[in-house]
């Protein structure tokens, strides 16, 4: 077996903790698969007031994304609560800045997946995730979802779906992420970093 480390870059945004929690079980699911480890990253809060700024170093958490995250990561999870049916504005905002890593072709090729929290049960999961495959899409990656081989995919009614993890969260995040949704996020997690694993020439295990 060939012997390598993969990095799974875990980027997410969240405001009450419920995109952070999926974004924890996705990286214990990467964490499953021999030889990978999970990166998780944060993006800074943006304003429509000028002068409000985010520290340079969150006040908790993971740390801020850097682009050069992008091209050292093997695959990547992406993240987001919805916005009327679409990823948050701060998420947007950073895709919008990497011009440079998709003229170079930085994350060409590599395994990808997507997940989201809503506030409301049709608030705009699928919708949402479906808009953030749209910018790696562009990047030339690989995008996996989640296949009905996982039984919580029938059975859920808090979250969940075949285009990647989500999670009902209620109002200001009042809902605990049901057994269903964590299954889920965790095979979404271990199917990334097996096809990680996979496209660079290693047996996942």
């Amino acid at each position: 077996m060939n012997e390598f480390k993969l990095t799974i870059l875990v980027l997410y945004y969240s405001r009450h903790g419920s995109t952070r929690k999926l974004a924890e079980y996705i990286a214990q699911g990467v964490e499953s698969v021999a030889g990978c480890d999970a990166r998780l990253r944060t993006v800074p809060a943006i304003s429509t007031v000028i002068e409000v700024g985010e520290p340079d170093i969150p006040k908790e958490g993971p740390p801020y994304v850097e682009l050069q995250d992008l091209a050292g990561c093997d695959g990547l999870a992406l993240g987001s609560p919805t916005r009327f049916g679409n990823m948050a504005s701060a998420m947007k905002y950073f895709w919008d800045g990497t011009s440079a890593q998709w003229m170079s072709g930085a994350l060409t090729g590599k395994a990808a997946c997507v997940f989201t929290s809503t506030s409301s049960l049709h608030g705009g999961q699928e919708s949402t995730l479906l808009s953030m495959m749209l910018p790696l899409m562009h990047h030339g990656m690989i995008l996996l979802g989640l296949p009905y081989t996982h039984a919580e995919l029938m059975t859920t009614s808090t979250g969940g779906t075949p285009y990647g993890a989500s999670h009902w969260s209620g109002a200001n995040g009042s809902h605990a992420i049901s057994e269903e949704s964590r299954n889920l996020a965790i095979a979404l997690g271990r199917r990334l970093a097996e096809t990680a694993r996979k496209l660079r020439g290693g047996d996942a295990e």
